[in-house]
């Protein structure tokens, strides 16, 4: 009871003190909670919908090739309308209701502007029939009654500015066609983020398939005392197992596993950023408790002098550890659920409305959060605990402070140095691996051995790189700077720890940054060598490029020639060994050879374009034992026969573009494919007539004009694409490591704080002797701006090192090219400094009003 009553009183005595460390606990296991409390949420919103919305039993079509063709093909795959009537006579039936659904439509306003989400999220378009009330109200206007009409949700017709009257016009395969918004809808539970437009019945089918006599599913409902699984059966018997049959229950659950997955990978990637910051946290910790039991070096020697024993000791200090747990972590606990609400607003200004209403804080989030905060606690001031407990009771009769132990320093630098060294031949062991798949096990075991060898290394390396860095930076200072030099070096251990908190996240941005320039770098430098057209013509999110698309760009002025690429997937290719496997096959143009140089290790790759003929990537070639002249059983999707292809050359995988492809010429393919199973393009490259460069361009812009969800690139604009799309990647990351950034700002500015509590007299006595309080305060903002600099010369050389490893396996994949972001990596730095200095302001403003004569009195 004595030991609990001394550590609450010590406890609340350093409140102060212990504020920051508890902010780090917070901030934490906040992240953790949010996250969980997040995607519990999404989940249980998800899952609402798709129960509300599933029929008792559907009918589908069965996938071709194992796969959804609808964006390859450009069609949608049906079941016959004459199964409608089959179905009704089905045992057990009540009613059915025919479907057409949709993603392969673009939907434009007067504007010409897309109206689809920016999120990501597909638009949808449907057919209005009674299973669309399970989702939605009608609550304007009325229901879409011919061609001419449609009927659009209520979030899409706010956030586009639309209302009922305006006119769209859906950009459909077999073609396009204009109507009015007749009506809008209202999602009961919530709206996913898509876009879903509304026709009628006939209008979906010969507008959006091109076939007026199909569905792409069936929604049975089952009569009163007829359950869902004995329906399915009734189904499966009167219409045999060629169609996919599933009750409510099994609908709702793939619908669940298709979300699921990616909000699993949304949350374990921000669990990852949150161990880290748990990570940075706990050397804040183990600072801050090392500090006081410092500080009160005397008070622990005079408790063991009148009888306390280490253990009551150490346990003392735990017991303020686990307080500081205890309150970090409910904090974090209801700043968590606080984090995932402001998460689920900024989700509904994205376009992906999750209601609060809606919000889950299962019971396992706070006991995860608090388990987390109190045990990271106790853990992080175990090694400070242990060190009290030793204290002799001889050292009360000593200034408080306890001497370094020479021996365990050496015995930890060895440690260090031997982890460092493992870390080192592991990263040059996975540059010069020869497979990817080695390589990155042994740059993950070379990331973790190194960094922990730097966090082992850490005070001795303070003690050479702070007095490097303090003759490069605080020498200028005079007298000032070199103060601020000796308080960096009086602990090396405090300012490694210190500094190693801010390394850890500065040593993951600096390898990010490596990384995505590489990529970059490596790929505009393959698009400079191999891509010989001028210009590229894709469509965003994966739709199809229809026939009028196909048409305009053909109809371009200033080409010299347009190539038309189709990707052929789930190709089925036998080798003469017999065996057979599943791949991918690219169909074009015979200009494709020109148009994007593919290096070849045998033969010549314009000879794979002629009749019946193929190429094959080298991997492919080796693993099949496949060679020139040998001849391939191919069977294409929907093809009528399987083809009998030669091959005519064997392309090199040592590049980044289309590697491992197979090349067939689009006439070959043809023969063996009926019309309507024949894919729409993936793609359009074309080159512009000598000299017409820019008048080719705007005139191909000008073609396509009417269809927003396309669009043209040179060259230069497809750099400038895949550079904002690697950025954007990398501003995420950042976003995320910015919160073990914060982490480790807090613990510079704790350091400090208890540095300047620790050094009272001492502050006193320089005040006495004549130090003014600006130089005061200059010389703790530089102890704080040279820590930083430490700290950040650690993590951007040590991520430095671990990006330019992870290139050379980018290597193996083509991208060969390794791009150190110099400005990226200098700002950085800099920034670094900037924090140190901001992280000093307080702690130097407290040191400059300290009283004088209570400072120098100061036990």
């Amino acid at each position: 009871m004595t030991v609990l009553k001394t550590s609450m009183r010590n406890f609340f005595a350093h409140k102060g003190r212990m504020a920051l460390s508890a902010i780090a606990v917070l901030l934490s296991v906040a992240f953790v909670c949010g996250t969980l409390v997040f995607t519990d949420t999404t989940n249980a919103t998800f899952d609402q919908l798709f129960a509300s919305t599933s029929s008792d039993v559907s009918v589908k079509p069965k996938k071709e090739g194992g796969s959804n063709n609808g964006p390859q093909t450009g069609k949608i795959e049906t079941v016959p309308g004459t199964r409608l009537a089959e179905l009704k006579k089905v045992q057990g039936v009540k009613s059915v209701d025919g479907e057409i659904s949709t993603e392969t439509v673009t939907v434009v306003d007067k504007n010409n502007d897309d109206i689809g989400p920016k999120s990501g999220a597909p638009t949808v378009a449907t057919n209005w029939d009674p299973t669309e009330l399970l989702a939605v109200d009608l609550t304007s206007g009325h229901e879409p009654r011919g061609p001419t009409e449609v009927m659009l949700d209520a979030d899409t017709a706010k956030n586009k500015k639309l209302k009922i009257g305006d006119e769209l016009r859906l950009i459909a395969v077999p073609g396009e066609f204009r109507a009015k918004i007749v009506g809008l809808t209202t999602f009961k539970v919530t709206n996913p983020g898509a876009t879903i437009v509304y026709t009628d019945t006939a209008t979906a089918q010969s507008k959006l398939l091109g076939r007026p006599d199909a569905y792409t599913s069936f929604a049975l409902t089952a009569q009163p005392g007829v359950s869902n699984d004995q329906l399915k059966k009734n189904v499966v018997a009167a219409i045999g197992d060629g169609y996919k049959v599933q009750t409510k229950d099994e609908s709702a659950e793939e619908g669940k596993d298709d979300i699921g997955s990616f909000l699993d990978i949304m949350k374990y990637a921000m669990l990852g950023f949150a161990g880290i910051a748990v990570l940075v946290g706990i050397f804040l910790i183990v600072n801050t408790f090392s500090m006081l039991v410092a500080q009160r070096t005397r008070e622990i020697g005079l408790m063991r002098a009148i009888g306390s024993s280490r253990k009551q000791v150490n346990r003392s200090v735990l017991i303020e550890a686990l307080l500081l747990g205890v309150v970090g972590s409910v904090l974090g606990v209801l700043g968590g659920i606080g984090l995932a609400v402001g998460l689920m607003k900024f989700m509904g200004s994205q376009g992906l409305n999750i209601s609060t209403d809606q919000l889950t804080v299962k019971p396992a989030t706070p006991i995860i959060g608090l388990t987390i905060g109190i045990v990271v606690t106790v853990i992080a001031a175990y090694i400070p605990a242990r060190r009290a407990g030793k204290i002799s009771p001889m050292a009360a009769l000593r200034d408080a402070g306890t001497p370094a132990d020479a021996k365990a320093g050496r015995i930890r630098g060895a440690i260090g140095l031997l982890l460092t060294g493992a870390g080192v031949v592991a990263l040059v062991a996975a540059a010069n691996a020869d497979k990817a798949t080695d390589g990155s096990m042994l740059l993950g075991l070379g990331v973790l051995l190194t960094l922990i060898g730097f966090i082992v290394i850490g005070p001795l390396l303070a003690g050479l790189v702070v007095r490097v860095l303090a003759a490069v930076i605080l020498r200028i200072f005079g007298p000032v700077g070199r103060m601020a030099e000796r308080n960096a070096l009086r602990n090396p251990r405090r300012t490694g720890a210190t500094g190693a908190a801010l390394m850890i996240g500065l040593a993951l941005v600096a390898c990010l940054s490596v990384v995505g320039s590489s990529m970059v770098a490596s790929a505009s430098d393959e698009l400079d060598k191999s891509v010989g057209a001028d210009f590229i013509v894709q469509s965003d999110g994966g739709k199809p490029i229809t026939g009028d698309v196909v048409k305009a760009v053909h109809a371009a002025k200033g080409l010299d020639h347009v190539t038309d690429v189709k990707n052929l997937n789930d190709t089925k290719i036998t080798t003469p060994d017999g065996k057979t496997s599943t791949d991918n096959l690219v169909a074009a143009d015979p200009k494709f050879a020109d148009d994007l140089r593919t290096p070849v290790v045998d033969g010549t790759l314009s000879d794979a374009y002629g009749k019946d003929a193929i190429s094959v990537s080298e991997d492919f070639a080796k693993d099949h034992k496949v060679k020139m002249g040998d001849t391939l059983t191919v069977t294409f999707v929907g093809g009528r026969t399987a083809a009998k292809l030669k091959v005519a050359a064997i392309t090199s995988d040592d590049t980044s573009l289309n590697k491992g492809a197979k090349y067939v010429n689009i006439t070959t393919a043809e023969r063996y494919i009926p019309a309507d199973k024949m894919p729409v393009n993936a793609m359009m490259l074309a080159a512009a007539k000598d000299g017409q460069e820019k008048a080719a361009y705007a005139s191909l812009k000008a073609q396509l004009d009417d269809y927003p969800q396309v669009k043209v690139r040179d060259q230069t604009d497809y750099k400038k694409m895949m550079k904002d799309q690697i950025g954007q990647l990398l501003n995420l990351v950042y976003g995320l490591l910015a919160l073990a950034i914060v982490v480790a700002v807090l613990g510079v500015v704790n350091t400090l704080a208890l540095s300047v509590v620790e050094r009272t007299r001492e502050i006193g006595l320089m005040r006495a002797i004549g130090m003014s309080r600006r130089q005061l305060r200059r010389m703790i903002r530089l102890e704080s701006v040279v820590i930083a600099l430490f700290g950040a010369l650690l993590g951007l050389g040590l991520g430095m090192g671990w990006g330019a490893t992870a290139q050379k396996l980018l290597a193996l994949e083509g991208l060969k090219t390794l791009e150190i972001p110099w400005s990226t990596i200098i700002t950085v730095f800099i920034g670094s400094a900037v924090v140190g200095l901001v992280a000093a302001l307080l702690p130097a403003f407290r040191a400059g009003r300290m009283n004088v004569l209570n400072a120098i009195a100061t036990e």
